[in-house]
């Protein structure tokens, strides 16, 4: 469907070139600041049998700056543009299956962006950023591989969430109920976003995500009834 209805094509690929954008300004900062960065851990040795370590140490640092530098590229495009496109798929996806849309309320655009932002705090935004916190907390303990999965799952559930959320929300339906909702259909969202986690590509997936979640919660919703 979404490769298939012009409008849906268009908002994905729009959606796509704004994180791609956002992440090579980030990209681009961080080869730039790579050096400064760097020094502050560790000076350029002047010894011949340590300087490999530094240089293991600059490829390290320069993989995790670049990681890092993706999330919040993520993250900012999540806020400002990208969750207003989701819902818009998210609408333009419900009406196609059922030849209309319901809205919260005949509210400006401005009153419906702050909603939306307002929505992406708990469903989205602070669950990740406590998953990268768990994954670096993860690399100076003994469990850090299993803390690290474990992070990664919570970020894809999440992330899968942040559009299975968007019509309930869209309806106003009480957060404790779309929680429950989450909770009751957590292996679905763990495979649903395990998608996310294929590099480059999941920024394909996570930019047409609104239109499969939004036809999976209409699915669940008509069987429940």
């Amino acid at each position: 469907m979404g490769l298939k209805t012009p409008r849906l094509l268009m908002l994905g690929i729009v959606r796509i070139v704004i994180v791609v954008i956002l992440t090579l300004v980030a990209i681009s900062l961080v080869l730039v600041y790579h050096q400064d960065v760097l020094n502050l851990l560790w000076s350029k040795p002047h010894n011949p049998w340590v300087i490999w370590l530094w240089y293991l140490l600059s490829w390290l640092v320069a993989l995790a700056l670049i990681g890092l530098s993706s999330v919040l590229s993520y993250l900012v495009a999540q806020v400002l543009f990208a969750v207003v496109i989701m819902d818009t798929m998210s609408r333009i996806t419900e009406k196609l299956m059922t030849g209309g849309s319901l809205t919260t309320s005949e509210a400006s655009i401005f009153q419906q962006f702050f909603f939306l932002m307002r929505q992406e705090i708990p469903r989205a935004l602070l669950p990740i950023l406590l998953a990268l916190l768990l994954m670096v907390a993860s690399w100076v303990t003994p469990l850090g591989p299993i803390v690290t999965i474990v992070s990664a799952g919570l970020a894809i559930i999440f992330l899968a969430w942040d559009n299975t959320d968007l019509t309930p929300a869209r309806r106003l339906t009480p957060f404790s109920q779309r929680f429950k909702f989450l909770l009751r259909t957590v292996p679905f969202h763990l495979g649903f976003g395990l998608w996310f986690l294929i590099p480059v590509l999941n920024i394909l997936f996570l930019s047409f995500a609104p239109v499969g979640a939004t036809m999976y919660y209409m699915d669940y919703h008509n069987h429940q009834q």
